[in-house]
């Protein structure tokens, strides 16, 4: 549900605003020049070349796609590399279960639940659910596994994690895929040790979010060579391959040209940590750990209709202490709005 008002602050989402000046800057900037479509124009190139610096990688090990959306990102890469009766593992919390209108099924592809743990996806609880589904050739083979990092939670996979779980895929002969809308603000994380290269060697296919931190729009796909063939045929029949592929390929060059694409990051986290201690000193409980952008608090619900007179957010739970809402906070907010929300909860809190 979402807390419907018209003047106050909004931590909704991530992607309330545009872009960031500088992407919009550089679109203006190359704007009339004359370029080729479908992701050969010279921008594309200069990003593709950014990222593959970024992760340490080469475009023997892997092929790098650019797609509009994130939706788009997860069907296209788990449609292209699955056999019609191979099935999804995803944790009950993950976004392609209950925020993508059943897409992936849409794809002729089950998708199989597995008990998350904080959000993530644990080789226990992996092992379990597989054991479940094996009654071949009767139920959907497991054959990829389905993770976000930052979770729908806001936590995030240590390189420990992400390595057993990788271990594990890889034994029971399972494909990796990361949905990385949020992959900025994980990798910045105080308590984050996983690099770009690690995604590379642990994963087999993850995407670089866009959207969700500074860009109009877009993400870039990173696939293993070993699964990137006809990936571009996939891309083109889901209506994503843009003719205007320039849009994405100057945004995300700029982005990764000079580290701006995680200084957006710290910020987002940093603007989260404000708020997320503030209802700590008043005692309110906190649902989840603060471990990125995403801030969820137990609100009194005697509270709920002040704080929405402030701010927006999302009622994401009911709990017999009050209700849980979740707080986002994005490369644009405003740190004056955090400022004032925070003074505003502690007035709450002396009175």
């Amino acid at each position: 549900m979402i807390v419907k008002l018209t003047q106050p602050y909004s931590f909704l989402d991530d992607y309330s605003e545009g872009a960031h000046p500088r992407l919009l800057q550089s679109l203006l900037l190359t704007n009339a020049t004359q370029q080729t479509g479908y992701g050969t124009d010279e921008y594309t190139h200069e990003a593709r070349q950014l990222i593959y610096s970024q992760i340490q990688a080469t475009d023997d090990e892997v092929a790098i796609h650019f797609v509009p959306s994130g939706t788009a990102a997860n069907l296209i890469s788990i449609a292209s590399c699955l056999r019609p009766y191979e099935a999804v593992l995803a944790v009950e919390t993950g976004h392609i279960l209950d925020k993508e209108a059943g897409a992936i099924e849409a794809t002729g592809h089950k998708v199989i639940p597995v008990p998350g743990v904080r959000g993530k996806m644990t080789p226990e609880n992996l092992e379990r659910v597989l054991d479940r589904n094996t009654f071949f050739p009767h139920m959907a083979k497991p054959r990829l596994v389905y993770i976000s990092n930052a979770t729908e939670v806001g936590t995030i996979y240590t390189r420990s994690e992400l390595r057993r779980l990788s271990e594990t895929c890889r034994r029971r002969d399972l494909l990796l895929h990361v949905d990385g809308a949020r992959l900025g603000v994980a990798l910045i994380a105080e308590m984050n040790d996983l690099t770009l290269r690690d995604m590379v060697d642990y994963t087999d296919i993850f995407w670089i979010g866009g959207t969700k931190m500074g860009a109009l729009l877009g993400e870039a796909v990173v696939v293993r060579r070993s699964l990137a063939e006809g990936f571009e045929f996939n891309i083109k029949q889901r209506g994503a391959l843009l003719g205007k592929s320039r849009v994405m390929g100057v945004q995300f060059a700029e982005l990764f040209r000079d580290g701006l694409y995680f200084e957006l990051a710290r910020h987002a986290n940093a603007m989260a940590r404000r708020i997320s201690a503030q209802f700590e000193r008043m005692g309110w409980e906190l649902a989840a750990d603060t471990e990125t952008n995403q801030v969820f608090v137990v609100v009194p619900d005697a509270m709920l209709h002040r704080l929405a007179e402030r701010i927006r957010f999302y009622e994401w739970d009911k709990r017999e202490t009050g209700t849980v809402i979740r707080i986002v906070t994005a490369w644009a907010t405003d740190e004056m709005a955090v400022d004032k929300l925070c003074q505003w909860l502690e007035a709450i809190y002396q009175a």
